[in-house]
């Protein structure tokens, strides 16, 4: 998936939300994502990808539980977590980041 290589070269911090449909966790998720992209503007990008229509980047990025949050800076992963996470939290690792 080229788009998304080219993606996470951005010199602002990505987060990326690797979810899957069925997940209640990652439905969960849903509002405080809305609610973190309000909060952080144009300081980075949010991106979901559904690891059942992207399973390669699934496996890249060795995805073995949903919700999995990654932040890439300059195409390099710089923070991951796994499971339901504060916005607040993720808030201020976007900032540590930027």
């Amino acid at each position: 998936m080229e788009k998304f290589e080219e993606l996470i070269q951005s010199e602002k911090p990505v987060l990326v939300d690797f979810f899957a449909t069925w997940c209640n966790p990652c439905k969960a998720m849903h509002p405080v994502l809305e609610a973190l992209k309000e909060q952080i503007g144009e300081t980075a990008r949010i991106v979901k990808i559904d690891i059942d229509q992207h399973d390669e980047l699934a496996v890249k990025y060795r995805i073995q539980a949903v919700p999995t949050f990654i932040v890439f800076k300059k195409g390099e992963a710089v923070w991951r977590h796994s499971g339901v996470i504060k916005g607040s939290e993720l808030q201020t690792v976007i900032e540590q980041n930027s």
